[in-house]
């Protein structure tokens, strides 16, 4: 049955919002640096530091989230963490001498991460929870994508500030209309024999991380993040010190990275389901995708080539992290999916701050021309733990109770 028929459509379109909004608080960030440089009178480095306490507060974020659903239910929970963002926003807004603004961040990456965590959690409990997390991340490619733009022209007439009050403002109607659509407290997931209904919420985190399977869901996203964020941020530098690509026209290949990204979550799942693909067969197709791109980045000479293989390796890079929260019930029990999805969730930010240092240090002691063979090697290292992690994923179960492989789309 589709998730729009039962009369879901309006949290499903509230929860598309949101990851517009997280979206757009991800996009502005680098647009705002030079403002915020300029404005405290501090270096890269320093002003930089904003990024590791953002990063402490979302991997706080998905260390809570099984534990805040549990207890509070999805509704309660979103509002916290949205009442996080907003709190940090409004913070923000007033211009808080520096070490306070470091600490907003921190309440900023707990509010995104909670967020992120329990929309993730909510969907992939949803029919078609793959097709519907797929634009779920879509949109927020689509957010990331119009974030420079708001920033821009909000610079233009008012200081930074104005951003962080704007996205705070902009959060308010979708914590309201979370409110008013979702119930109060969820039904809790069915309790098979043999587990223990009364375990207190402070064990789920160290009880789902000693699961196999979890610990391997959390490794592939690490990598498939430090993946993506790597050739998001060196991309630029690789196509112009060796490919002699002009400023403009290697922005333009950046920027089609990303919108390849977000094509990807919007069209692959959908074509990929009416294909009678199941969430796993798709995603290694798109692992296989990747794996070809990065080579012809490396292999094949040519600036116009390595353009092409930069957009064809973000959209086959786009189904991956939705459609891997989409099978994360079948990684663990049902109690446990929650705070599954938050680990996993939280830990892919870690690879998201390793594996760029890591690129950025070998382009800096070898040379640019070493981002695509350290894209491949991650894109290998992600096709072998997304084969492990298959082999430890629990049949899904179907609408009438007997198992089957994958959730279809709606």
């Amino acid at each position: 049955m589709s998730a729009l028929r039962r009369g879901l459509w309006a949290p499903v379109a509230l929860s598309y919002a949101a990851f517009i909004l997280v979206g757009l608080s991800s996009g502005v960030g680098g647009v705002l640096l030079p403002a915020q440089i300029d404005d405290y009178g501090l270096d890269k480095a320093t002003i930089g530091t904003q990024f590791f306490t953002f990063s402490a507060g979302f991997m706080l974020a998905g260390a809570t989230t099984g534990p805040l659903i549990h207890r509070l239910g999805i509704r309660t929970s979103l509002a916290v963490g949205g009442g996080a963002f907003v709190l940090a926003g409004l913070f923000t807004a007033v211009r808080p001498p520096f070490l306070a603004f470091l600490a907003a961040q921190i309440v900023a990456g707990y509010g995104t991460g909670v967020f992120e965590s329990v929309l993730n959690a909510y969907l992939a409990d949803l029919p078609g929870a793959t097709t519907l997390l797929n634009r779920l991340h879509a949109f927020f490619g689509v957010g990331a994508l119009l974030g420079p733009l708001l920033a821009t022209g909000i610079l233009s007439v008012l200081p930074w500030t104005a951003v962080w009050l704007v996205l705070a403002l902009l959060a308010l109607p979708l914590l309201i209309g979370f409110r008013l659509t979702l119930p109060a407290r969820e039904a809790p997931p069915p309790t098979p024999a043999g587990e223990h209904a009364d375990a207190p919420a402070g064990g789920l985190l160290a009880t789902a991380s000693r699961q196999p399977a979890v610990v391997l869901g959390a490794i592939f996203l690490a990598v498939y993040v430090g993946l993506e964020i790597s050739v998001g941020n060196w991309g630029f530098s690789f196509l112009v010190d060796e490919h002699g690509q002009s400023d403009l026209l290697a922005g333009y290949t950046v920027s089609g990275y990303w919108l390849g990204l977000t094509l990807g979550r919007f069209l692959i799942s959908p074509i990929a389901t009416r294909l009678g693909m199941t969430a796993t067969g798709m995603t290694f197709l798109c692992l296989a995708g990747v794996t070809l791109s990065t080579a012809l980045a490396w292999l094949v000479p040519g600036a116009a080539m390595a353009s092409v293989s930069f957009v064809l390796l973000g959209f086959w890079l786009g189904p991956v992290f939705p459609t891997t929260m989409a099978v994360a019930p079948r990684l663990t029990v049902p109690r446990l999916v929650p705070t599954a999805i938050g680990l996993i969730n939280g830990v892919s930010v870690v690879g998201g701050a390793v594996f760029p240092w890591l690129a950025g240090a070998i382009a800096q002691g070898v040379g640019s021309w070493t981002l695509p063979p350290f894209a491949l090697a991650l894109a290998l290292l992600q096709l072998v733990v997304w084969w492990l992690l298959t082999t430890r994923m629990t049949p899904a179960p179907a609408a009438g109770g007997a198992p089957v492989r994958d959730k279809g789309a709606i």
